[in-house]
């Protein structure tokens, strides 16, 4: 048996389109253990999450983890759940329904999104079999994660790589590996930190910009995600016009007994809170939809830490989500990376691109295609 998949569903002369896979990091099924073990498993078990010889930390993984994080994990993503589900999936369903929209008004050609997780479903397989079946020979992967990091958007290219290998007929791709410094992304941030300022009637004293953090290892070794938060955070407070006194970066969700990179969110807000901070916001720039560590995280576990030891108001700025301006900036990215493709030419013509597939049909039938 071939190791290559086939395609058996091709015919000759069918409309070819651009795709787009807009992609995030994933969530269980349900907030229940069961689902927790079998997302966690997945997601834990990547060597770029954790970088343990194999024999190794599958015997961490499987014989103590694996064994209580679940539960804990279950019992925090029940208080983000909502009705339809995950927020994480839902808005990043929503953001692929709003770039279809947007990228069709301003293509010629036709163009096919679709949304997929690298951990959960729908899995990174899935939507490139979506995008495959809709005749997509030209594949933009778009991992929505601004900041580029070994351990989300290499890996995000590590699953596209291991499905490719698989096909006979793979598409021509390309791929998005940040956009942390981009001007309507940057603009998006500081406009939904302003509006906030504005609907609160001031000011707080201290902005803190928290990112996902990743081992101090990794950092050292070459992975420039610390710098591009810096940046992002950088740009924002530049266009805010804020004092280097009133705000700063820090790290979230660490994990393990390893050191990660410096400072600790949680850490940072004990302190602040502990010496008497009036105000504080935090705005989360690294995640492109609210999830279980924003909303969970950032939201609840982290008032509590800077209010317990002190502190006085605290608010978090949500994330981009489903602001116009930041799906704006989201379209705009793809229209970047798709320039010289056939569907973005302005002189793109569907008569004569009907004409073309007529004539591969009837060139394919005439050497003995079935279809």
């Amino acid at each position: 048996m071939s190791r290559y998949r086939a395609e058996p569903d091709y015919t000759h002369g069918v409309d070819e389109q651009v795709g787009v896979l807009l992609s995030n990091l994933g969530t269980p099924d349900a907030p229940t253990p069961a689902a927790l073990k079998r997302y966690l498993a997945e997601f834990l078990w990547d060597p770029r999450i954790v970088e343990l010889p194999r024999p190794l930390w599958w015997l961490i993984l499987h014989g103590r983890i694996l064994r209580t994080r679940p539960q804990r994990s279950a019992q925090a993503y029940k208080t983000v759940w909502t009705e339809t589900g995950s927020p994480l999936l839902e808005t990043t369903l929503e953001q692929r329904d709003i770039l279809q929209r947007l990228l069709s008004e301003r293509l010629q050609g036709p163009i096919k999104v679709v949304a997929a997780m690298r951990y959960g479903r729908p899995s990174i397989r899935d939507g490139l079999d979506e995008l495959r079946s809709a005749g997509c020979r030209r594949v933009l992967v778009f991992p929505l994660y601004p900041q580029y990091s070994a351990t989300t958007t290499a890996s995000t290219f590590d699953a596209i790589a291991a499905c490719l290998t698989r096909l006979r007929w793979i598409p021509e791709l390309r791929f998005i590996s940040g956009y942390h410094h981009d001007a309507a992304y940057i603009e998006a941030l500081a406009n939904s930190i302003s509006e906030h300022w504005a609907r609160r009637g001031r000011r707080p004293e201290k902005l803190l910009f928290s990112f996902h953090g990743i081992p101090r290892r990794g950092w050292l070794r070459g992975d420039p995600y610390p710098c591009q938060c810096h940046t992002t955070a950088r740009l924002v407070a530049e266009r805010l016009e804020l004092d280097e006194s009133a705000w700063q970066v820090a790290f979230q969700s660490r994990f393990g007994l390893s050191k990660w990179v410096t400072p600790y969110t949680d850490e940072t807000l004990k302190t602040w809170g502990a010496e008497g901070l009036k105000s504080v916001d935090v705005i989360c720039p690294g995640f492109s939809a609210d999830c279980l560590e924003t909303l969970e995280e950032i939201g609840h576990e982290n008032r509590r830490y800077f209010i317990e030891a002190g502190g006085g108001s605290y608010e978090y700025i949500p994330a981009l989500n489903l602001r116009a301006d930041h799906t704006e900036a989201l379209a705009g990215l793809v229209m970047r990376h798709i320039q010289g493709w056939p569907e973005a030419d302005p002189d793109w013509d569907p008569d004569k691109m009907e004409k073309r597939a007529r004539m591969s049909q009837k060139m394919a039938r005439d050497q003995g295609a079935e279809r």
